[in-house]
């Protein structure tokens, strides 16, 4: 596969793809968890939203409507801050500042600096949790650390979703080389993460960068399998994943193969986004509608596949984009709202600067 340059419109579809797709998502993330994949229909179809075309509609009084009114239809001023997009942000900040050489130490010095303990959940809590109970002051001012930190990544959660969140932006910037991308994605996730966990945030990645590249959807997934190893789970789950598209059945199938994992694992997740991007036929609409109402970790994957799917060249459709109106609500440190077209512009850069070998 060869390099390609990166567009602009494709790099702005995926930020609003991405954004589009976890606003979509957010409002129902906790009824997902606390009532499963029936308590979530249930809702959707009460509200009278399914198929899952358009934002989440507000009822009064629910669970929704106590944590999620911002994030529902006709509520949206801005996409309010969410760990899905701050670690968006977070990637393309690190690549900024150390380029694609940076190490795993760079990824634990830009989490002190910029990301709040408080915006972390699971695996991600947990590594900076051991950060901060072995960091000096020398490490966080760039001096080697003075213990293992890949014991940050020895926490019973590392095999879940977090490191699979933090990868899109590392395919958006890598069009074309989705080796690279892989290689940025498991530098990064190996703060947090291990196996499955690392594989799932690799294959992410890798599928971004070989979107534009590739002539079909299916093909690009043929080349991120190659950046992860053939007999692992995570290749497992996307294997079934396209077994099960275009199948009535799909996502009771889904649920039922992966019953025994908690809702935020990687590899349902991964399964489940494989599934629902190339069952889409072109239809962006279709695509994060039947992530989030599939279930399971929602934003999550509402984020993964707006954000690849944006890549694919085709335009997200208005009243998508039209709500948010370009504000991207962030809770790093000195930030509180981005304007999309900034954050294109520093891609754009980031990206033309790996496809010259600057960064």
């Amino acid at each position: 596969m060869k390099a390609v340059s990166a567009d602009p419109t494709r790099i702005r579809a995926a930020w609003q793809g991405r954004i589009s797709g976890c606003i979509l998502g957010k409002p129902v993330e906790v009824l997902s968890f606390q009532q499963g994949l029936g308590g979530l229909t249930i809702y959707l179809e009460d509200a009278g939203a399914l198929p899952l075309r358009d934002y989440v509609p507000l009822q009064e009084g629910s669970i929704v409507d106590r944590l999620g009114r911002a994030c529902c239809r006709d509520h949206i001023l801005r996409a309010e801050p969410d760990d899905d997009i701050n670690y968006t942000v977070l990637a393309l900040t690190l690549l900024e500042e150390c380029g694609a050489c940076f190490d795993v130490t760079d990824v634990a010095r830009a989490w002190l600096r910029l990301l709040p303990a408080g915006a972390t959940w699971t695996a991600e809590r947990a590594a900076y949790a051991t950060l901060l109970a072995n960091m000096d002051d020398e490490f966080v001012n760039g001096e080697e650390p003075g213990f293992d930190i890949t014991i940050c990544s020895e926490n019973p959660y590392n095999d879940w979703i977090g490191a699979q969140i933090r990868a899109d932006l590392y395919g958006w910037v890598c069009p074309g080389r989705p080796a690279l991308a892989a290689e940025l994605a498991a530098r990064d996730a190996s703060l947090s993460h291990r196996g499955e966990g690392v594989y799932g945030a690799m294959f992410v990645a890798a599928l971004g960068a070989a979107i534009p590249a590739c002539p079909t959807l299916d093909a690009a997934v043929d080349a991120a399998l190659e950046q992860i190893p053939a007999g692992s789970r995570a290749a497992a789950a996307v294997t079934f994943g396209r077994g099960v598209v275009g199948r009535e059945e799909a996502v009771e199938r889904l649920h039922q193969e992966y019953a025994d994992l908690p809702p935020v694992h990687t590899l349902n997740n991964l399964a489940l986004v494989v599934w629902a991007l190339l069952s889409a036929d072109g239809d962006f609409s279709a695509a994060v509608g039947d992530a989030v109402a599939a279930g399971w970790d929602t934003d999550c994957n509402g984020a993964t596949v707006g954000g690849l799917f944006g890549l694919t060249g085709q335009l997200i459709p208005e009243h998508w984009t039209a709500p948010w109106n370009e504000r991207v609500g962030v809770s790093l440190a000195g930030q509180s709202e981005l304007p999309l077209g900034r954050l294109v512009t520093r891609t754009m850069a980031v990206a033309e600067s790996l496809g010259a070998g600057r960064v």
